[in-house]
C-alpha cells in the first residue's frame, strides 16, 4: 500500500475529520454480576439488565469490562495478529481467501465501493461452515467453508481457536442480556447461533496512511450480523454516528474493554 490512488479516496462529504469529537456518555457497563460466580446478587443482575436495554436503545453500542475473558488469550492473539501482517505480502497471499471460501488473507474489500486501508485475516468460528448455495428452502444444497491457517506465527491456528471459544461464550452472555432486557427468557435467542451460524474472527491491520485525509481504515457502514465484539487497541480511530445530532464522534479506548455493537440482525424497529 503505497501512495493513495483513485480506489481509495474518499467522496468529500465522508472524508475523514482532522479534528473529532471525542465521545461523551457511551456507556461502560461493569458485567461483574454474571462474571463473578463468588456472588450472586439478584439486584444486580437486574440493574445491570436495565442497563443493557437501555445502551441498546440510546446508543445500538456500548462497553463491557469485567467480561470475564483471560488478558492473556487477548494478548496472545494480539501478538499473533501482529507477527502475521509483519510479513511480506507475498507469505500473507499464500493463505489469501478464494471462491471456494471467504475464510483467510484479504487486502482489497470495498466499503460503499471504496476500498478500505486495512488487511483482514478472517477465520471461521465453527468448521466446517455450510452455507445454503440458495436461499430457495426445498434446495438442500450446501457449500462448504474451510479455514486457512498460516505456517508462521506456528501456534495460529490454536491461538485462534482459543479466542473465539471465549468470543463466544462472551457473546451468549451478552445476548442473554438483551433477552432479558426485552422481557424474553435469557436462552429466546440461543436457538438461532448453536446450530447454525456463520461466525468468525476478523483480525484488522491498518497500515499507515500518507493522506489520511483522504482515505478510511474502514469506510462508514452498520453491522448485519447480530452482535459485533470488537477489541480496540490503544491507538484507537473508532468512530460512531451518534443519534441525537449525526455527528462522528470517536470512542476513546477503554483498557482491557470490549465494544459491543447491536447489529441488524438483533435491531428491531420500535
Amino acid at each position: 500500500m503505497g501512495e493513495v490512488d483513485a480506489a481509495f479516496i474518499q467522496d468529500p462529504p465522508h472524508r475523514p475529520k482532522l479534528s473529532t469529537i471525542q465521545a461523551e456518555g457511551i456507556p461502560i457497563i461493569d458485567l461483574s454480576p454474571i462474571t463473578n460466580h463468588r456472588v450472586s446478587d439478584p439486584s444486580a443482575i437486574e440493574g445491570l439488565v436495565k442497563e443493557i436495554g437501555s445502551a441498546c436503545n440510546e446508543w445500538g453500542f456500548f462497553q463491557v469490562t469485567n467480561h470475564g475473558v483471560p488478558l492473556t488469550l487477548r494478548q496472545n492473539i494480539e501478538k499473533a495478529s501482529k507477527l502475521f501482517f509483519a510479513q511480506s505480502a507475498e507469505e500473507k497471499r499464500k493463505v489469501s481467501r478464494n471462491e471456494s471460501s471467504p475464510a483467510g488473507y484479504y487486502d482489497t474489500e470495498h466499503t460503499k465501493n471504496v476500498r478500505d486501508w486495512k488487511e483482514v485475516f478472517d477465520f471461521l468460528a465453527k468448521e466446517p461452515t455450510f452455507i445454503p448455495v440458495t436461499s430457495d428452502e426445498h434446495d438442500d444444497r450446501v457449500n462448504q467453508w474451510t479455514n486457512q491457517s498460516p505456517e508462521y506465527p506456528l501456534n495460529f491456528r490454536v491461538v485462534t481457536q482459543e479466542y473465539i471459544q471465549e468470543m463466544e461464550k462472551l457473546s451468549f452472555k451478552i445476548l442473554e442480556l438483551i433477552a432479558l432486557s426485552l422481557g424474553l427468557e435469557a436462552k429466546r435467542f440461543e436457538e438461532f447461533f448453536i446450530k447454525d451460524q456463520t461466525s468468525f474472527i476478523r483480525l484488522n491491520h491498518y497500515p499507515p496512511c500518507p493522506y489520511p485525509d483522504l482515505a478510511l481504515g474502514v469506510g462508514r457502514h452498520k453491522d448485519p450480523g447480530a452482535l459485533t465484539i470488537l477489541a480496540q487497541d490503544e491507538v484507537g480511530g473508532l468512530e460512531v454516528r451518534r443519534k441525537a445530532d449525526q455527528e462522528w464522534i470517536r470512542v476513546k479506548p477503554t483498557p482491557d474493554a470490549y465494544i459491543i455493537n447491536i447489529g441488524d440482525t438483533v435491531q428491531v424497529p420500535v
